[in-house]
């Protein structure tokens, strides 16, 4: 009787008013609005430098009279859908063939096994020094697939490129000259994106992944502050990896460790935006889910080993300032968490540092929105108006970024926490599903077993308790929004509630989706191997 009587009488603005509790949870909340926007006026600052230096073109010190040798590198993991074209594309690159070597290197385990190899063995035929490397225990992941090929590169330079990439033919020849500057250990190519348009999930990836190449690594690697090799569509020296300590599979971004381990050794890295390297976008949410995971995750764990090195070593404070902001933008997922969570005691009393309906309140208020909302604004408008897009439309798709960007927060929280933490996890593949198999599989198809549908590929890093979770937080968010509309008071709150709630409910309500189209798949599968 006792507890139903406290369970009855239990007063939520009570609890809340209590100074002790109001005055801790105002400090959280504040400092969670300070750091978001801290991080937000950092990417103002970005959009600046990227403004004055977007001009700047990188030349290379001249040509070379003999071309090197390279290696070009394509680590992939059961990528049936992609395998062939990714390799056909590296063996029609224009490079002298005597001078090129090319070495898929396969730890497949299904079907996507045969198709390569059946590949290679067909550019074999055509005299192409091509070939193929297949392990049997997946150790260290794809750092520890590069670093095991390492002692048979032949080249002086080494090209990797991910199984969803199609370099164009002139992509070697477009980097190969930067290196006879011997100071220069990689170059990087610019992402573009061949299902740009499929969906609105992979328009809101495009935008993203713009701002990262066209704002941020231009306007760092004008300003001599440093960028990370992305993993795919770069080219290396050699000798660059080696002095840098070669691949660490110790994190789940490997290409971030090295970049700042090799920078850290004294190489020179350049970024050419205008050399774009096509590439496939997850258009299914819980493939994008794990790779943001993976992503977040690995720059955590990065900023753990190096960041404390670095800010030690003797570097400008400009690499020392950008590298921190770098390394450690992935905790705002976990600040916005924290912030959303804070939304519906702030609607019962007021937890802001100034009383409300004040002139202080309005201003904390403008600011805090100007440099933690308004600024992604600003940033993402400068990525696609530096690709002559409609300044318009993407201001008009702003509300869906910032919805997708926040449904994705709480994933990438988790990333965030883990990585603090410590807790291991392993190289979670990005599925790839060729989406633009209609126009690849022509007549000069090389294997004749091609998939002609796209059949979801399940993502078992995703877990049901998380899409739960997900829905959770939407059902929170939309009971913060029906309070913030009968308090009156916070009314104007109101929309910015509406694109958590929105965020929320879209990235769970698709993941549960996919997740059941997966287990329907997986299950009728089972049925037709029955009988």
């Amino acid at each position: 009787m006792t507890t139903l009587l406290l369970a009855t009488s239990f007063d939520p603005v009570a609890l809340l008013s209590q100074p002790a509790v109001r005055w801790t949870l105002t400090f959280v909340y504040a400092a969670v609005l300070i750091l978001v926007a801290i991080y937000g006026l950092h990417r103002y600052w970005l959009v600046l430098l990227f403004l004055r230096s977007r001009r700047s073109i990188p030349r290379p010190q001249r040509r070379f009279t003999e071309l090197p040798l390279i290696t070009v590198q394509l680590p992939m993991f059961n990528e049936a859908a992609v395998a062939q074209r990714v390799i056909d594309a590296a063996c029609r690159l224009d490079y002298p063939r005597h001078l090129l070597q090319i070495q898929v290197l396969d730890d497949s385990t299904d079907d996507s096994a045969r198709i390569a190899r059946q590949t290679v063995e067909h550019w074999v035929s055509r005299g192409v020094n091509i070939e193929y490397v297949h392990r049997v225990r997946r150790t260290g992941y794809k750092a520890g697939a590069l670093a095991q090929a390492m002692p048979q590169v032949q080249g002086e330079l080494i090209a990797i490129f991910d199984a969803d990439f199609v370099p164009n033919p002139s992509f070697l020849r477009r980097t190969v000259h930067y290196f006879t500057d011997p100071t220069v250990g990689m170059v990087q190519a610019r992402w573009s994106h061949l299902n740009r348009d499929e969906s609105m999930l992979t328009k809101a990836q495009a935008i993203f992944l713009d701002g990262h190449f066209l704002v941020e690594h231009t306007s760092r690697n004008r300003t001599e502050r440093w960028i990370n090799f992305n993993g795919t569509a770069g080219v290396w020296r050699k000798q660059a990896i080696d002095e840098a300590g070669g691949w660490h599979a110790d994190t789940l971004t490997e290409d971030v460790d090295l970049s700042y381990r090799a920078q850290m050794a004294g190489w020179k890295f350049i970024y050419l935006p205008r050399l774009a390297c096509p590439a496939e976008l997850p258009p299914e949410i819980n493939a994008f889910k794990s790779q943001q995971h993976r992503w977040t995750k690995g720059s955590i764990q990065t900023a753990r080993k190096l960041l404390p090195t670095l800010l030690r070593a003797d570097l400008p404070a400009r690499v020392k300032i950008e590298a921190f902001f770098h390394l450690t933008s992935p905790m705002v997922y976990l600040y916005v968490t924290v912030m959303a969570l804070l939304f519906y005691p702030t609607m019962l009393v007021n937890l802001q540092p100034f009383e409300r309906g004040t002139a202080s309140n309005l201003l904390w208020a403008l600011t805090i929105f100007t440099l933690g909302t308004a600024s992604a604004g600003a940033y993402y408008v400068a990525s696609q108006r530096a690709q002559h897009r409609s300044v318009f439309f993407t201001l008009l798709q702003m509300p869906l970024l910032m919805s997708v960007g926040i449904g994705v927060a709480l994933n990438n929280a988790r990333g965030v926490v883990e990585a603090l933490l410590g807790h291991e996890s392993p190289f979670v593949r990005t599925p790839k599903y060729n989406t633009t198999i209609s126009s690849t599989n022509n007549a000069q198809s090389t294997v004749a077993s091609q998939p002609t549908h796209r059949p979801l590929i399940p993502t078992p890093s995703i877990k049901l308790w998380m899409s739960t979770l997900e829905l959770l937080m939407a059902a929170y968010m939309i009971e913060c929004c029906r309070l913030s509309l009968l308090t009156g008071a916070t009314a104007l709150s109101f929309p910015f509630l509406a694109l958590f709630a929105a965020g929320y409910l879209y990235v769970g309500t698709a993941s549960l989706w996919s997740q059941w189209l997966s287990w329907r798949a997986a299950r009728q599968a089972v049925q037709l191997q029955l009988g």
